[in-house]
């Protein structure tokens, strides 16, 4: 399965909302100035495009499409493009911003962006699609650029149509620029493991809170809900590091063995049937809403949005939390979470080991050299490692939870560049 990066599918709230909330309380605590407190808030700058599009009836349809920068401060802003029905432009401002935090949580020499169609790909032709992406291309010439913003797939865009973003590009250039764009076919400049580089992040991310809470990962037991391209990396790099995964899930249902689920068994069945799990007999299937209440170790929230609520927070038996996907855990449940002493490693943390392989990608076309899978597996590690360890120590300087933390980080070190520079 291709790489995208993860990301709030539909939020039941306002996800710049959700987002604002943990904002805030980390700005509280770091006393940021008013003045600085717009300043990191306020995106850079939002575009919003008509895209009149030649349909395959020769019917033209005019889609709407948006680009949010919500930070350059740290570097060319970095993020995903999404064609879904329910693009708006609340959503992509919120991932923007959640880019920005993302990358200097871990930090990459990023800034945040995103950008997104209001189209639905699954009733569309390829032709169609290619026409679209390159008429949002070409909208955005003036913004798209190796050392301006550096898109990337998301949900409903893949490698093909980065591909296809990149060749637009180059052709108003009048030269190939491979740095353009991240998450391309490993023939037009792709990085090796790029494809399961989020779930590693989360694998690594969930080894570093186990040592913290002196759990034995050969003894642990994990439980993973979603079974896409994070949650099946994620589920079988840790098998392979000693955790036993008693449940996995998809749109199908969940499916649960407190034997243990032998994941590349699982992650094979999925493939030969249509990219589902429906009918794995080697595992029970049980209700999506059980898998969160498993007496489990680690929890891996890894497909959507607000699954972990104040409906079924106080029923989690988890003792760690690792989110895999942004925005799992709604901004009400967070106070129950933390008086159950569940430890959250957090979105923008946890899930960074996509956005930390996109930027070797990206500087191994700046240099038109490739690296060994090795090489970048090691140093995708050793980055999510020093990420967690500072989360970790701001979590016990300020007392507050990993995902504070983590905002406090981020917060503190865009802030702090800002002042370095004299920005405003």
């Amino acid at each position: 399965m291709s790489y995208i990066e993860p990301a709030p599918i539909k939020d039941k709230d306002n996800p710049l909302e959700s987002m604002m909330q943990r904002f805030d309380k980390a700005v509280d605590l770091l006393g940021i100035s008013e003045e600085m407190y717009y300043i990191l808030k306020v995106p850079r700058k939002q575009v919003t495009v008509g895209l009149p599009v030649t349909m395959d009836s020769g019917e033209i349809r005019t889609f709407e499409g948006y680009r949010v920068i919500h930070s350059t401060i740290l570097g060319p802003s970095k993020g995903g493009i999404r064609f879904d029905p329910d693009v708006n432009l609340d959503e992509v401002r919120a991932l923007a911003a959640w880019m920005t935090w993302k990358c200097a949580v871990v930090d990459i020499p990023y800034g945040g962006a995103k950008g997104g169609v209001a189209c639905n790909p699954r009733e569309m032709s390829p032709g169609e699609i290619e026409r679209l992406m390159r008429a949002y291309t070409t909208a955005l010439l003036d913004v798209f650029g190796p050392d301006q913003d550096i898109p990337a797939p998301d949900m409903g865009t893949g490698p093909r149509e980065m591909a296809w973003l990149m060749d637009e590009y180059s052709k108003s250039k009048g030269m190939t620029v491979p740095a353009v764009v991240t998450g391309k076919p490993l023939v037009l400049g792709g990085s090796l493991g790029r494809t399961e580089a989020t779930g590693r992040g989360v694998m690594v991310s969930a080894l570093a809170g186990m040592e913290k809470l002196r759990i034995n990962p050969y003894r642990a037991t994990a439980a993973v809900q979603g079974f896409g391209n994070v949650g099946s990396h994620a589920a079988l790099l840790l098998r392979e590091r000693g955790t036993a995964i008693h449940a996995i899930s998809d749109i199908s249902g969940a499916y649960y063995n407190d034997k243990g689920i032998d994941v590349a068994d699982a992650i094979a069945y999925r493939d030969a049937n249509k990219g589902s799990l429906e009918g794995y007999a080697k595992a029970e299937p049980i209700s999506g809403d059980d898998l969160f209440t498993l007496p489990v170790d680690v929890l891996v929230p890894a497909a959507k949005e607000d699954v972990i609520t104040r409906k079924n927070v106080s029923s989690i038996q988890a003792r760690m939390i690792v989110e895999g996907a942004n925005g799992p855990t709604s901004a009400k449940a967070d106070d129950i979470i933390n008086e159950k002493g569940i430890m959250v490693v957090p979105d923008i943390l946890a899930n960074a080991g996509g956005v930390t392989v996109s930027y070797f990608e990206w500087v191994q076309n700046r240099i038109g050299y490739k690296w060994t899978l090795e090489r970048i597996n090691r140093r995708t590690d050793r980055i999510m490692k020093d990420a967690f360890d500072k989360v970790y120590e701001t979590s016990l300087k300020y007392k507050v939870s990993l995902r504070i933390a983590a905002y406090i980080v981020a917060i503190d070190k865009v802030a702090s560049t800002y002042k370095y520079r004299g920005g405003f």
